[in-house]
């Protein structure tokens, strides 16, 4: 065995350039492999983490869903009744339900303080348990109270993004910021939270919902302000409840709108787990599109080793009939070839994985995108390098086993 692996390794020093050509088609194909998959692995892991820091065990009540595949038909969602405070009020009652909050909010609004301002900042109307649902930490002041709902002031709460770009070193506890003519008085500064997929979590307003419904009173002049700009209710459940939990919101929901046994929901209801399964499903689709185009390059690194290998049966017809005529049997031919052809594709399989580890340090490095090589991620390399090897080989060794001594010796 140690005999035939050396011979394998000295044919492939014998003609490295063409060894190393042979194996382009393994290098490329693992490398892509490689490198994709550290990615999606990085990107999986970076998201399960964001979603995670959304809050723990969070239920969603929306009146669309939060899981979409395919086109939403609007004009159904528009035609849904609106969730409300008192929606709010009736789950908090719920006994698998620790506390319920409503949010409201206003994408792409500008914050302005003395001559600077922010673009692109969500204004959030909320409760006071906001910070609590989603996993913000009050670094420093305080957060919204009741009282501050109660009677409706002109309160907020501000990401790091926004403290950073409007206050600078200075502290923005006390000070007023404008959202359009109105003034809002900073009482509270999130602590960082960082990104997710690629939107700042840091750049927002959160003030009290009575106060936002007084500022920004809603309008449903169009079907998409019917449909998509009401209320969401964020659920915390008590702990390990989150399914019990999930059916009563939903009794409770159908006997508020009233609907009969016959009857679909006109709400929904989605937990973190539905959206991380849904970035899942989006990252599958991409992952077996590149799968495929590796396979490809495989198949074509494969046929090369192939064709290199019956050249190499060719030119070594001679040393094939002496082998025989010495006394190697035949399956020694077909493992001497078919180690060899193993050895060209396990050799690419090397290379290709080195590169492809290095190939998604460096995106990582140089992009926002982190990648994570999982131990088994090197196994599938290897093991696709391998099977290339062997199944492309066999055809080759196959020939060599079978060559007849006396013809292979007088073959020129």
């Amino acid at each position: 065995m140690g005999e035939i692996f050396n011979l394998a390794l000295q044919t492939f020093k014998t003609h490295r350039m063409r060894s190393f050509l042979t194996t382009l088609g393994i290098i490329i194909g693992v490398t892509t492999v490689i490198a994709i998959l550290s990615l999606i692995e990085g990107l999986n892991q970076s998201v399960a983490r964001q979603i995670r820091s959304i809050g723990s065990d969070l239920i969603f009540v929306t009146k669309y869903s939060m899981v979409q595949m395919g086109p939403a038909n609007i004009e159904e969602i528009a035609a849904r009744p609106d969730l409300t405070p008192d929606d709010v009020f009736a789950i908090k009652q719920l006994p698998s339900v620790e506390t319920a909050i409503p949010t409201i909010e206003q994408n792409y609004s500008k914050l302005k303080y003395r001559d600077k301002e922010v673009a692109r900042t969500s204004i959030e109307g909320s409760s006071e348990n906001f910070s609590k649902a989603h996993n913000y930490i009050v670094e420093i002041g305080r957060d919204l109270s009741s009282d501050d709902i109660l009677y409706r002031r002109n309160v907020g709460v501000i990401g790091s993004y926004v403290a950073k770009n409007l206050f600078g070193d200075e502290t923005p506890i006390g000070k007023d910021l404008n959202i359009g003519a109105h003034r809002i008085r900073i009482i509270g500064v999130y602590k960082e939270k960082g990104s997710f997929l690629g939107q700042s979590m840091d750049n927002f307003i959160v003030i009290p919902y009575t106060f936002y419904e007084k500022i920004f009173p809603r309008r449903k002049t169009t079907i998409f302000e019917k449909a998509f700009g009401g209320y969401t209710i964020s659920v915390i459940p008590k702990p390990k409840k989150v399914e019990k939990a999930m059916d009563e919101i939903r009794e409770l929901m159908r006997r508020r709108h009233g609907l009969r046994l016959d009857q679909p929901d006109d709400f929904e209801l989605g937990t973190q787990q539905m959206l991380f399964e849904l970035y899942q499903n989006i990252t599958r689709v991409g992952f077996v599109a590149i799968v495929a185009i590796a396979v490809i390059s495989l198949v074509v690194g494969g046929i090369g080793i192939m064709n290199i290998m019956l050249v190499s049966v060719a030119e070594r017809t001679r040393e094939i009939g002496i082998r025989k005529a010495v006394g190697a049997s035949n399956q020694n031919i077909l493992f001497q070839f078919l180690t060899e052809s193993v050895v060209l594709a396990f050799v690419g399989g090397v290379i290709g994985i080195i590169l492809g580890v290095l190939l998604a340090l460096l995106i990582s490095i140089v992009s926002p995108l982190k990648a994570a090589v999982s131990p088994w991620m090197i196994f599938l390399g290897f093991g696709f390098a391998s099977a290339v090897g062997i199944f492309f080989g066999i055809y080759p060794a196959r020939k060599a086993a079978s060559l007849n001594p006396i013809e292979a010796l007088r073959y020129e």
